[in-house]
């Protein structure tokens, strides 16, 4: 990495996700929804901001009201957007979340297209991407041309420039042709990554295998890769090194909706590793990592909605001193 850099850019969707009043309730019996900004890079993004980092968000919003909002909490919230573009003839993303009642998910899209997969190669900021420390993204950017090809486009540049690759899939099936695409897209830029989370069920389902055990990770272990994590909710995470492997316990707090937890660990911890890439050297030092990036994602689930509910180190630090 280059030295003096520290920034992470987060390249994708930012979208407005509309999350019931009531948990555990189907979308057409909620009595009303809250309108809650979101879009897992753009939440890694600000959870960065918000403890402290340096942040810059990369996509394409629709030029309409929902999209100069989404732009204004990026700014509000300490995030560059000097790499955000605005399309006039495409709407800002929507998604309608439903709470089950253990604050898990189900998602209903509305992209048709929405501004973020009209993303063009020739549209990127390249300054930006090359002034990456971390060059972090997801699988959503895949699902469609043109935004394929920028997203192709970006990694190649980080890439060049020095950055670090930093990928979680974060699959959301409803919005690709069927899984067998989502899986072999996936997987097509999987080993290009120095830096992969992935939770208990993507792991499932890109291995095919419903167990969490060493040897089923271990097929998606590449060499090259600096940093392989499986989260696992509130049981904690996985991780796993060329040198050492283990394991963390998560914590215990009152769930309320887990939308953004997995944006708020790879936030804490792509923040964390920017200071001193050390980590990635030393189990101890990655397991103090890993321990503040749990309690992070531990504090998204106890709000409603990603961005309102990523905390400040603060709150963080007061998790860890409780537990």
């Amino acid at each position: 990495m280059a030295s003096g850099k520290d920034l992470i850019v987060s390249f994708g969707e930012m979208l407005i996700d509309f999350v019931p009043t009531v948990s555990g309730v189907s979308l057409a019996e909620a009595p009303g929804f809250i309108k809650a900004p979101g879009g897992a890079p753009a939440n890694v993004a600000i959870a960065v901001a918000r403890l402290g980092g340096r942040a810059a968000f990369l996509g394409k919003l629709g030029d309409d009201e929902f999209g100069r909002m989404l732009a204004g909490i990026l700014r509000s919230n300490g995030v560059d957007d000097a790499g955000v573009l605005f399309d006039t003839g495409a709407r800002t993303a929507l998604a309608f979340v439903t709470l089950r009642a253990d604050g898990e998910r189900e998602f209903m899209f509305y992209r048709n297209p929405s501004a973020d997969m009209l993303l063009e190669e020739g549209e990127l900021n390249l300054d930006v991407i090359k002034s990456a420390a971390v060059f972090h993204y997801g699988s959503i950017s895949l699902i469609t041309e043109p935004c394929r090809s920028a997203h192709l486009k970006a990694m190649q540049v980080a890439r060049d420039a020095g950055a670090l690759l930093s990928y979680d899939p974060n699959l959301r099936l409803p919005l690709w042709p069927s899984a067998e695409s989502a899986r072999e897209q996936i997987m097509s830029i999987w080993d290009q990554a120095d830096i992969i989370k992935v939770s208990d069920v993507e792991l499932e389902f890109l291995t095919g295998t419903d167990s969490v055990e060493d040897d089923v990770v271990l097929t998606l272990w590449r060499p090259e890769f600096k940093l392989l994590l499986v989260t696992l909710g509130e049981k904690g995470c996985k991780y796993y090194t060329k040198d050492f492997r283990g394991s963390l316990d998560g914590f215990s707090v009152n769930t309320v909706d887990t939308t953004g937890a997995g944006d708020a660990f790879v936030g804490a911890m792509l923040t964390k590793i920017v200071a001193d890439q050390s980590v990635l050297q030393s189990e101890e030092k990655l397991r103090e990592v890993l321990r503040f990036a749990n309690a992070c994602g531990a504090i998204t689930t106890t709000k409603k909605g990603a961005i309102p509910a990523l905390p400040n180190k603060t709150e963080a630090l007061e998790l860890l001193k409780r537990d």
